[in-house]
């Protein structure tokens, strides 16, 4: 189902693409140039606690510690030996609280609720009109752009492709609206669930661990974002809320569905976590040479 569901959010952001936003594109290279320092910075204080505090294998820590590319970075870890379930934990768990974190901080340094949890709704683009045929369009952009992305191995195809695809008929005008809010809130719906599901057979001490290790990390790399975002805001034109957001660890879909309920440049936000997904993959593949390859699993599990 979240296969299925995914490529809708994908749908959404594209049609946040007009010819007046490759305008505001080219405003956006200092916080893109200010991700090459952050994946590194992000990932070595993340190694650096995992090992040292929190007393994982360097293989393990190394893994775990990546602020992007789950699935790639997941598959990467187990070929070098690192503990399967505890990078697992960590990796998903630095999805899931982050997505329950930063809605929440965003509620209260505002002072009250935000978003979806304030009954915002998306906006119809004006003169769109949601009719058969442009459900149709719709449907073969998210299966052409599902399955290209899959078969050009774009990172997180499902959602990278359908934005791509998306977003292009929407700048040449072949597609004029986004999709409906309740398939939105029912991808939200799904989405959550899909992540709970992970930790099945995960026992509660490992778990209790992870959790605590999580948001150690959680801790640093937001720390990271909230000073790009400070330091940023203004150079790129963007709320300071955007570029946190466009800076936090969380998954490229799921930030994506924050960006949209608070209303902030939902395309500014997905823009920059492609980037981060790509440089993240990148920059544990260049320097995995530097970390030993085979460890015991048993200081992982605690035995």
């Amino acid at each position: 189902m979240r296969l299925f569901f995914v490529p809708i959010i994908g749908l959404s952001i594209g049609a946040a693409f007009t010819p007046a936003l490759l305008d505001e594109v080219q405003g956006w290279w200092p916080s893109l140039v200010a991700l090459l320092i952050y994946i590194p910075v992000a990932h070595y204080l993340g190694y650096q606690g995992y090992w040292r505090i929190g007393g994982l294998s360097q293989n393990t820590a190394y893994y775990s510690a990546v602020p992007g590319g789950l699935l790639e970075v997941i598959a990467m870890g187990e070929e070098a030996g690192a503990d399967a379930r505890m990078l697992t934990a960590l990796q998903f768990l630095r999805l899931i609280l982050t997505i329950m974190l930063v809605p929440l901080a965003f509620s209260i340094l505002s002072g009250g609720a935000v978003g979806s949890a304030a009954g915002v709704q998306i906006e119809a683009v004006e003169g769109a009109v949601l009719d058969a045929p442009e459900v149709a369009l719709q449907a073969l952009c998210a299966v052409a752009g599902f399955f290209g992305g899959k078969y050009l191995k774009f990172p997180a195809y499902m959602i990278t492709g359908p934005i791509l695809v998306s977003g292009a008929a929407h700048l040449v005008g072949v597609l004029t609206a986004a999709p409906p809010f309740f398939l939105i809130s029912l991808t939200q719906l799904i989405m959550g669930v899909a992540l709970g599901t992970r930790f099945v057979g995960m026992g509660g001490g490992a778990f209790l661990r992870a959790t605590a290790m999580a948001f150690g990390n959680i801790a640093i790399t937001m720390a990271l974002a909230i000073a790009a975002g400070l330091l940023l805001h203004q150079l790129v034109d963007e709320k300071i809320e955007a570029v946190v957001l466009a800076f936090a660890p969380g998954g490229l879909a799921e930030m994506s569905l924050v960006a949209i309920s608070l209303q902030i440049s939902v395309v500014y936000v997905s823009a920059h976590h492609v980037a981060r997904i790509i440089l993240s993959v990148t920059v544990a593949r260049l320097f995995a040479g530097r970390i030993p390859p085979e460890e015991s699993a048993l200081r992982d599990s605690g035995a």
